[in-house]
């Protein structure tokens, strides 16, 4: 069994707060369609990317209901994928068995969001402009990060309080970001900087940014998802105060399936 579960950095978040973590991830970058089989919640992310498309265990969810769950998925011609979190070790097993491989192992960052928000600036002139909808310059500057019209759906789909970041140093503009807010909790998605404008600060700055914006809304916590493979992104959130408080992981099934 894979030892994801058992390596937890930092501090380990309690279950509630944790619970409520995913409860604003799943509402701040919603599926496009969610449905239950045999105990687990499966998700059509209309091309989303894994976030809004992988099943999740729930309390009566068990391994010999695998089968069930990816036969639906592979009916909704997806390949199936289950997203792996604190508690799901039976599952991570039973997948490992079926040859499912481990994809993008990703940590939960918080913070509340005053620390994050008061944070050290750049020394650069690195700033950041809060606007919904996207720009159409903020769409390209996105579309180059990978991030095209699928997921910008993602972003039109959330209900409530939510804005587009756009980060500029001096007249130029290279980073974007977005941000939504859920229970007191402002979630960070699609933070994209151009490599001609990186080292430049403003993905610093957007984060920054992001979580004034945020306080202003009446958010106390600042949180957001990074794989453990992105070493920069990762060293800056830790350098912005925040907390590596909880851990997950996709189990996918192997190619050809689904």
């Amino acid at each position: 069994m894979s030892a994801l579960l058992d390596n937890w950095p930092g501090t380990t978040a309690p279950d509630a707060e944790e619970a409520a973590l995913l409860a604003a991830l799943n509402a701040t970058w919603p599926a496009a369609r969610l449905w239950s089989c045999a105990g687990y919640r499966l998700r059509d992310g209309a091309g989303g990317g894994k976030r809004v498309s992988a099943a999740t265990a729930g309390p009566e969810a068990t391994p010999e209901g695998i089968a069930a769950a990816e036969a639906e998925m592979t009916a909704a011609g997806q390949r199936p994928l289950f997203m792996i979190r604190k508690g799901d070790a039976a599952l991570d097993a039973a997948l490992e068995a079926r040859g499912y491989g481990i994809v993008d192992p990703t940590y939960i960052y918080s913070a509340p969001i005053g620390r994050v928000a008061s944070a050290p600036r750049p020394d650069t002139d690195a700033r950041t402009i809060t606007i919904w909808e996207p720009l159409a310059l903020m769409e390209e500057i996105w579309a180059e990060g990978g991030i095209g019209p699928d997921r910008l759906a993602v972003m039109h789909r959330v209900e409530g309080t939510k804005t587009g970041l756009l980060g500029r140093l001096g007249n130029d503009p290279g980073a974007v970001g977005f941000v939504g807010i859920h229970d007191g909790i402002a979630m960070l998605h699609a933070l994209e900087v151009l490599p001609t404008r990186r080292r430049g600060g403003m993905g610093r700055a957007a984060t920054i940014d992001g979580a004034a914006w945020a306080a202003k809304q009446g958010a106390t916590a600042f949180a957001l998802l990074c794989t453990r493979g992105n070493a920069p992104a990762n060293a800056l959130y830790t350098r912005l105060g925040m907390d590596v408080v909880g851990q997950y992981h996709y189990r996918q099934a192997p190619a050809g399936e689904g």
